[in-house]
């Protein structure tokens, strides 16, 4: 299984699927392969799994050994999602990702990819919602803005066509850092149809190539229990509008509350079965913690596949 990474490729848009390509900045990659597994970077102390630090150097080690676990692509994130927690400004966020976006190809220099599938050196996600924490890390080379602000307009859109980005968009409702715990949904699949069609056209009129567009339906946000279980039984419904999606599954809540379980970090079973369901059901990327079990999960499937 061979990832061939091309420059400027997949141009012709007429020749290929676009759910099986991944264009970010000049890379492409064919995602019909197998998912890819992004690893979870929290470059910040309050994540609700409790697995970060507000560390320049941890950081860069910590990146060096999920790589080291089969990581495709590492998400760098400053500040927790969580909205019990006060958002922080642009300047620390910034504090805190920017060092590490900046001397991440250093640090690839001694990293080792688990075996030859491996996406390497592995894509570069930042995820964050400010428009002044993108602007601020332009120049640090991130390949992929993982935008958990829901694209309420286009302003995060026209700076992924700038440095020619992929562009992760998450379905929510409401402004990040504020809760919404209460909200419901006649029909949460036909909400996530049409926002994801709005929010898509919205990208793609801003200048963000069909292929640098990846869906994610925001698991636990804004959303109830069973809303949660229905997207992963629905998920064909998303892959059809022929993007890639990606599956923030690692031990969420609704894990939690359809096992019993209340301590994040013993959710990993959970996520591993959101994994394989997950996989059968198309999904093109997994974003989770436990990289390694992730890595075990998605070779299986595929071997039995």
């Amino acid at each position: 299984m061979d990832f061939k990474l091309t420059k400027n490729a997949g141009r012709d848009k007429e020749n290929i699927n676009p759910q099986g390509l991944l264009r970010a900045r000049e890379r492409t990659v064919n995602l019909q392969q197998r998912p890819l597994i992004m690893g979870i970077l929290n470059i910040n102390d309050d994540s609700f799994s409790s697995d970060g630090k507000i560390d320049t150097e941890w950081a860069l080690a910590r990146a060096i050994e999920m790589v080291a676990e089969g990581a495709d692509i590492i998400d760098v994130g400053g500040e927790s999602a969580r909205t019990n927690r006060e958002a922080i400004t642009e300047e620390e966020e910034l504090r805190r990702v920017r060092p590490f976006l900046e001397n991440f190809q250093r640090a690839m220099k001694t990293a080792v990819p688990r075996d030859a599938d491996q996406l390497f050196p592995p894509l570069l996600s930042l995820n964050t919602w400010r428009r002044g924490v993108v602007e601020g890390a332009l120049g640090a080379g991130f390949d992929i803005l993982n935008d958990m602000s829901a694209l309420p307009d286009a302003t995060n859109a026209r700076l992924c066509t700038h440095i020619g980005a992929a562009l992760l968009i998450m379905h929510s409702r409401g402004e990040p850092k504020v809760r919404h715990t209460h909200v419901t949904y006649p029909d949460v699949m036909s909400e996530l149809m049409e926002f994801f069609e709005e929010k898509t056209a919205l990208a793609m009129e801003a200048g963000v190539p069909r292929e640098s567009v990846i869906l994610d339906p925001g698991i636990d946000f804004a959303k109830q229990v069973n809303d949660n279980l229905r997207i992963f039984r629905e998920l064909g419904r998303l892959t059809a509008l022929g993007f890639p999606v990606l599956l923030p599954v690692s031990r969420k809540s609704v894990i939690g509350r359809v096992l019993g379980i209340e301590k994040p970090a013993n959710r990993d079973a959970g996520t591993m079965a959101c994994i394989v369901a997950g996989t059968l059901r198309g999904a093109a990327i997994f974003r989770v913690h436990n990289v390694s079990a992730a890595w075990f999960g998605v070779r299986s499937v595929e071997a039995l596949r």
